[in-house]
């Protein structure tokens, strides 16, 4: 194997497709970081993140004669639908995703927007990551994976409306857990200066 084809993706693609374990692992090697990510948006439990990274990786291995080249980027597209599609998978085996309808006089109130400026990013995906599994997974799936509401219906096998309410929820707790975190900095910084 040459670097020309380690640096180039389509040529590296068309090397695993033939089977090439050298290509294999640069692939694996190049995209295990990002699709961890992926799924650890999902799941926290580092064992589960790993079983699921397996499954998905068989499963792109299995599949990748019938991926077809696109430009940049499109490979990084696939196999990131593979492993959501997977952690989604375990998600709905190993998880009691408890979806509560809201009344429609909660669904009228509008989400508040908090302040976030100042909160460190690995904050924010702490804060994400607290929420229960069902809000958690259809926050992410709304927000960082651009799904519609029908989209995520179909994906959980829920109701549209279920998924707006969940978000609902999901942004109210946020929302409260980053007031509480700027009370608290505010409050230290207060000590700090007094």
């Amino acid at each position: 194997m040459n670097q020309k084809e380690i640096d180039n993706e389509e040529l590296l693609i068309n090397l695993v497709k033939k089977g090439d374990q050298q290509a294999m692992r640069i692939l694996y090697c190049r995209h295990i970081r990002y699709l961890s990510a992926v799924c650890s948006r999902y799941i926290y439990v580092e064992k589960d993140i790993e079983d699921v990274l397996q499954d998905a990786f068989l499963k792109i291995l299995a599949s990748i004669k019938s991926f077809e080249y696109r430009g940049e980027g499109s490979l990084k597209g696939w196999m990131t639908k593979i492993t959501l599609n997977e952690t989604l998978k375990f998600i709905k085996n190993n998880s009691r995703l408890q979806f509560v309808e809201l009344k429609p006089a909660e669904m009228d109130k509008i989400d508040e927007e908090p302040n976030t400026e100042g909160i460190p990013p690995a904050v924010i995906h702490s804060m994400i990551r607290e929420l229960p599994d069902g809000y958690r997974t259809i926050f992410n799936l709304y927000v960082i994976e651009g799904k519609s509401h029908k989209e995520i219906a179909v994906l959980l096998g829920i109701k549209a409306d279920s998924s707006a309410s969940q978000l609902h929820r999901a942004k109210a707790m946020l929302a409260e857990k980053i007031k509480k975190y700027n009370m608290l900095n505010s409050i230290s910084r207060c000590k700090r200066i007094g």
